[in-house]
């Protein structure tokens, strides 16, 4: 054996070993990079989502603190049952004091719903428009929540700037039940 066949021979034997060692060992170990990359891929991209909900779960906490806010505000405006009388005596008041006639005071079926009851009151009232006025007015200041339903006005014709009112006013208390 020459000495330029035994290169030969010895740089086909090293090029096999090159050959054999990358699809051995480096081609293995780049298909596992290549799937770690991956990995680490979706676990950022799931952490990116995480911090997405997170800043959401933060502006929901906001809202919800504010939405129980405006609950207890709402709750405080709503009287227990057992002041109906006070409120009812309250609108009478202020029918008196506004130097109004009332006609006809009648309380309708009461309307459970949940978390409140709706005590509907018919009321008949006649006197000066400006009275009445004054009294909506008034009658939107207390402290309660409230509602005016089928409001009637009529012209009296005997005297000027007389009404006649015809309406359904609605009170609301809290539902000791819901």
């Amino acid at each position: 054996m020459t000495g330029a066949f035994r290169k030969a021979v010895f740089f086909v034997l090293l090029l096999g070993l090159v050959c054999v060692g990358y699809q051995r060992m480096i081609k293995k170990a780049n298909s596992k990079l290549a799937e770690a990359k991956v990995r680490l891929q979706d676990k950022l991209d799931k952490l990116a989502e995480f911090k997405q909900a997170s800043a959401a779960t933060e502006g929901l906490t906001k809202q919800l603190e504010q939405l129980q806010g405006a609950i207890t505000f709402f709750e405080s405006k709503l009287p227990p049952t057992s002041e109906i009388d006070k409120v009812l005596h309250d609108v009478t008041v202020i029918v008196q004091k506004q130097g109004l006639r009332s006609k006809r005071v009648l309380r309708l079926n009461q309307k459970d719903n949940s978390g409140y009851v709706e005590q509907p009151l018919k009321m008949e009232l006649e006197g000066n428009f400006n009275s009445f006025y004054s009294f909506l007015l008034e009658l939107e200041k207390l402290p309660r929540i409230m509602k005016i339903r089928e409001l009637k006005l009529a012209k009296q014709t005997k005297d000027e700037g007389k009404i006649k009112a015809d309406f359904i006013v609605s009170i609301f208390f809290q539902n000791k039940t819901g």
